[in-house]
């Protein structure tokens, strides 16, 4: 288990991540959020901030649905939060920049956002019961960030995720038909990861998926244990999808 002395640590929340330039709401991969007017005019004016999208643990399909609109329903967003973990472009450790998201959290009187609870751990013991505690209660895992890091963008060493099972992502290049009870529907994804590996994802894959497949260029969160003879993932497991431009 991590030693987590010199970390912040927080929940890792199963959400949509999401970028607040201090004007427009925008998709990691830079798509404009369509959340209504209502929504927008809660987060604060000229201040940048990243978090996610959130509407409660187990409810990822259902935030999906919801935040892909074209058109929002003011209805569906009064039950989105944005949890609120990083301040883009502050100076100083990531405690400091914690500190201000909070100062600035005090400051508003809006429900829309809030800042996630980062909290110092005293050992790998207090660790691991943490995140058996978070996963008994539907959680994900856990992150740790170093509380002295600069802010910076991309995969990083000072930012580590911690759960239960490994995962990852993968983009979707293509499909394979399905067999017996699948016959005439999807029987697996095609996708392709970061090192440029392809391999098959089958598990995981819901009726509605199956019928209407996640398109080619998807990109596809995946968890695994351990790795074939062949280096490829053992036992992939489809765990979300998101369209392009997310």
């Amino acid at each position: 288990m991590q030693d987590p002395a010199g970390y912040l640590v927080s929940e890792k929340f199963d959400g949509v991540r999401a970028y607040w330039n201090g004007e427009q709401l925008r998709f990691r991969g830079g798509g404009t959020v369509a959340a209504p007017a209502s929504f927008l005019a809660g987060l604060p004016a000229g201040q940048a901030l990243d978090g996610e999208l959130w509407l409660g643990r187990g409810r990822f399909d259902a935030l999906s649905a919801i935040v892909r609109r074209e058109q929002a329903i003011a209805s569906e967003w009064d039950q989105v939060h944005y949890l609120v973990f990083e301040q883009p472009g502050g100076e100083g450790g990531f405690a400091q920049r914690v500190e201000r998201l909070r100062s600035l959290a005090a400051r508003s009187s809006s429900r829309r956002w809030e800042v996630v609870d980062q909290s110092a751990v005293a050992d790998s013991a207090a660790l691991r019961e943490r995140l058996k505690a978070v996963v008994a209660e539907g959680g994900e895992g856990l992150v740790l960030h170093r509380a002295d890091a600069a802010y910076r963008t991309g995969r990083s060493e000072v930012l580590l995720k911690l759960k239960p099972v490994r995962d990852a992502e993968a983009v979707v290049v293509g499909h394979t038909s399905g067999r017996g009870r699948f016959e005439g529907q999807l029987g697996a994804l095609r996708v392709r990861d970061e090192a440029g590996r392809e391999f098959l994802v089958g598990s995981g894959l819901n009726e509605a998926q199956r019928r209407d497949p996640p398109p080619v260029g998807s990109v596809v969160t995946y968890s695994w244990r351990g790795e074939t003879s062949n280096g490829l993932p053992r036992f992939p497991t489809l765990l979300r999808t998101r369209v392009a431009g997310w």
